[in-house]
């Protein structure tokens, strides 16, 4: 009776719950903040290296050629540049964004369907932009300055360059595609590769090196589509072939507005970005073009200066899109904004590491590109002067992106803005009063840390969101 009663007992107990699946690990999302992102900028470091040296190589390439393919060259940069920043950091960012925060929300799903409308958006943008160039390129270069062998040798490279922006916008959609996933090193990689095809092509064809052709400045801009044209077969195959965390084999596939819209808000706006950048430095050369030459050489070269150490905090904000949009996805606001003031200290800290000696002994700098002892003057004013804003102007750049993964790009849009107004501004003062050229120096740090305490304090007052922790 006594077996019988613990067999009553034993089966009125209810059965012991099954184990709980552990839930799978997303290291982006759940890793220590400095170390994950650390790892995720260094592929972009390297990366950006890679296409530092693109432009070493390509201008000695040049500077064989002519001082007119020199000059051409020179005259097409900002549009080059503009192409790439729109279509890398801003619609690229808008990308980025939109698919890491539907990954943090655990929709896969939404975010293949987004990289498909991505890739829509950068096609019918890179062809409008071909388009238009290929029409309008000689009257916009001619504006711009281009004059006879100067302006013709500039439509030989902008005839091919510009039928190939299609191109360059679908190259930087895939990257986009891929880090917003989290992936840094693949992306890093065909970029560092497309880097070295475009040294390898653009200086055989240009000069025509081991029996072949030479093309001149033609040469280079086939170098170039032809280092992009590898990049997107390479990143097409992968995502295609299954390898990535999202594919672009989606069943039922139909385009929706709100798609796009999840994209454009973030991506059409941050557009204002790089175009306002670009007039910023033309403005400021613009306005030190009237003290001569040498003056606008400094400045050049200072120029050069805050771009490559730049490259640190826009590899640091690259990083910080797919760890805050997975946070702001998966409604972890703290997180993400720890991600963010995380990226702006390390950018920061990285950027002033390396300006500072460079203030202090600028020989190390200039003396790369000049011997004229008045430039070298004038460039160490430079950046003595301007040097130590450049890293606010890295917290600047490092918070922009971070805004992007948040979806809330308007703040950093803006500072960009009070950055070219004080230039416009403070520089049509400075030559209504005759001011020595020194000052516009004092003008451009001061126009690098208004940009970079506005987009703090934006990024400070913005709501991103509720918090919502998931449960892990």
């Amino acid at each position: 009776m006594a077996d019988l009663g613990q067999t009553e007992i034993a089966a009125a107990e209810p059965p012991a719950p099954a184990p709980r699946a552990r839930p799978v690990r997303n290291p982006i999302l759940d890793g220590a903040i400095t170390p994950t992102l650390l790892r995720l900028a260094t592929p972009n470091i390297i990366a950006m290296g890679a296409g530092i040296s693109v432009l070493i190589a390509e201008t000695t390439y040049i500077g064989i050629l002519g001082i007119a393919p020199l000059a051409a060259i020179a005259l097409m940069f900002p549009l080059i540049i503009l192409m790439m920043t729109m279509s890398g950091g801003a619609m690229g960012g808008g990308v980025a964004s939109a698919i890491a925060r539907a990954l943090g929300a655990g929709d896969t799903l939404r975010a293949s369907t987004l990289a498909l409308h991505a890739l829509a958006i950068g096609l019918a943008v890179g062809a409008t932009f071909s388009i238009a160039l290929l029409n309008f390129g000689e009257q916009l270069l001619t504006w711009m300055g281009g004059r006879g062998a100067v302006l013709a040798e500039a439509l030989a490279f902008a005839q091919i360059y510009f039928s190939g922006v299609v191109l360059i916008w679908l190259m930087n959609t895939l990257v986009a595609i891929l880090r917003g996933t989290g992936n840094m090193i693949l992306p890093s990689a065909i970029v560092f590769s497309s880097a070295v095809c475009q040294i390898v092509f653009g200086g055989v064809l240009s000069l025509g090196l081991f029996g072949v052709p030479q093309l001149g400045i033609r040469g280079i801009a086939v170098g170039q589509l032809s280092g992009v044209a590898v990049g997107v077969l390479v990143m097409g195959w992968f995502i295609l072939s299954g390898r990535s965390r999202i594919t672009l084999r989606v069943p039922h596939f139909r385009f929706h507005r709100e798609m796009f819209t999840d994209i454009l808000k973030v991506g059409a706006l941050a557009c204002f970005y790089p175009v306002q950048s670009v007039l910023t430095a033309g403005m400021l050369a613009s306005m030190l073009a009237q003290y001569g030459p040498e003056v606008l050489a400094a400045y050049g070269i200072g120029a050069r200066l805050e771009f490559f150490l730049t490259s640190i905090a826009f590899s640091c904000g690259v990083a910080s899109v797919p760890m805050v949009g997975m946070a702001v996805g998966a409604g972890q606001i703290a997180r993400a904004r720890r991600v963010a003031w995380t990226g702006a200290v390390i950018s920061a800290l990285g950027v002033g590491a390396l300006v500072a000696p460079l203030a202090i002994f600028p020989d190390l700098w200039t003396g790369w590109f000049t011997d004229d002892p008045f430039v070298r003057k004038a460039t160490g004013e430079y950046l003595l002067i301007a040097g130590p804003m450049f890293s606010l102007l890295g917290v600047g750049v490092s918070l922009y992106f971070s805004s992007q993964g948040a979806a809330k790009v308007l703040g950093s849009v803006l500072a960009q803005t009070v950055r070219l107004s004080v230039v416009i501004f403070g520089g049509f003062w400075l030559l209504s009063v005759g001011a020595e050229y020194i000052w516009f120096f004092v003008l451009a740090g001061a126009a690098m840390a208004a940009f970079g305490l506005f987009t703090a304090v934006a990024v400070h007052a913005t709501s991103w969101g509720t918090e919502l922790r998931a449960t892990r």
